[in-house]
């Protein structure tokens, strides 16, 4: 086997695809679509990666959520979990004044009822809105202002009925006339527009900036039946990890939780959410490969079937070639070096499905920084020419094996 013998065959082959274009390309469909597959849910999983990391980091480096259960990306509440007492202000009170690396800290109000939560202003509703009181620490996390201000403890201390929203709320109420000083319904209560809040810097892909924020005594006053909390603390520059034990020994003495037990309550850093949200990116990338496996032995079962035809075809071809003088070997390049040539093509096809997925995704999610990884783009070569190689032996083999004598007189 030698270079020549190698070129030659990627000619013969090429000279082969050409005279069967439509075969050729029946033939590798499932290469295609698997390749395809591989690529353009790869670039997806990439720029949600990409999304999701941006968007926990929006709330800043020094950020630390603490909740009643573990919310992260990879698994849901126990029983155990769920049946836990739910952190209170006082929690929050003890944070601030038991921790020294803590910087600020406030408490997240959530309505704890399963009714519809609606906002209205002059005929127009809003739906599906994110209500939660909270306090000026909690702009510390990375609120940035629109217009207006946000809210102060004065605010809550006074249960004053004032409120800040969100972007998309703005644009849905007061798209052309200036927020502040409205007053909008909120389950019918009359609030006062003081502030718009500007959309995270990295929302997620599709998120619409719903949030009605409330101070937080004014929201105890509204619904008076919430009783969920969230504390979100910021810790000072550089000391994350210190802050982190500080909460947690803080929380325990605060929940009374007896020595050598597990935690009641769920600490979890910028970090950490993004390390869980890995975990399950990297799951869904080998789900991602073994269903477009599926596309790919499809495609190679009919490579494998395409290409005996090919030997039957060129029987008498063989017989010639072996008759002057050609070993088994170059039989089998030969054939080995088509089913590649055929399998590459394909997979170049993918890759530029691929691609097409990848900029569709883009342009219907713009937020979505969809990109093709490089690792997809490879793997995508590769498994293609993989398959090429794996299911042109057998034919390659039937081919080598042909007798000269009987393959000269095959009509």
């Amino acid at each position: 086997m030698t270079i020549g013998s190698i070129g030659s065959g990627v000619g013969l082959a090429l000279s082969t695809i050409r005279e069967h274009k439509l075969r050729a390309f029946l033939t590798v469909l499932g290469v295609i679509i698997g390749t395809g597959t591989v690529i353009g849910v790869g670039s997806i999983i990439t720029g949600l990666d990409g999304a999701i990391s941006s968007y926990v980091k929006n709330f800043g480096p020094n950020m630390i959520m603490v909740m009643k259960t573990n919310n992260d990306f990879a698994s849901n509440s126990t029983p155990e979990e769920r049946r836990r007492k739910p952190l209170t202000i006082e929690n929050a009170r003890a944070i601030q004044e038991n921790c020294p690396a803590v910087a600020f800290v406030s408490p997240f109000l959530r309505p704890s009822w399963s009714g519809i939560l609606r906002a209205k202003y002059k005929g127009n509703d809003l739906f599906r809105i994110q209500v939660g009181g909270v306090e000026e620490a909690y702009a510390a996390g990375g609120t940035v202002m629109k217009k207006g201000r946000f809210i102060s403890d004065i605010d809550s201390v006074r249960r004053m009925p004032v409120t800040v929203i969100g972007e998309d709320i703005q644009k849905t109420f007061f798209p052309v006339i200036d927020p502040i000083g409205k007053v909008i319904e909120l389950n019918g209560h009359q609030v006062e527009v003081i502030g718009v809040m500007e959309r995270p810097a990295a929302s997620m892909p599709g998120q619409e900036d719903l949030r009605v924020l409330l101070p937080y005594w004014t929201m105890h006053k509204m619904f008076p039946n919430a009783r969920e909390h969230m504390i979100v603390v910021t810790a000072k520059e550089g000391m994350l990890a210190q802050a982190r034990d500080e909460v947690e020994a803080a929380l325990r003495v605060a929940r009374r939780v007896p020595k050598g037990a597990d935690d009641n309550f769920w600490i979890s850093t910028g970090e950490q959410m993004i390390e869980h949200f890995h975990s399950v990116t990297a799951i869904v990338a080998i789900v991602m490969v073994v269903l477009s496996s599926i596309g790919l032995l499809v495609g190679g079962i009919g490579v494998m079937n395409i290409m005996l035809v090919s030997v039957t075809e060129r029987t008498r071809e063989i017989g010639i070639r072996k008759a002057i003088g050609a070993r088994r070997s170059d039989i089998v390049v030969q054939f080995l070096t088509e089913a590649v040539v055929l399998t590459a093509l394909g997979g170049m096809l993918g890759m530029a499905l691929g691609w097409l997925i990848s900029v569709a995704a883009r342009l219907i999610f713009p937020s979505l920084p969809t990109e093709v990884p490089l690792w997809s783009a490879v793997m995508g070569v590769l498994v293609s020419v993989g398959v090429g190689l794996f299911f042109g032996i057998w034919p390659a083999g039937k081919a080598a094996r042909l007798d000269p004598v009987v393959a000269l007189r095959y009509e």
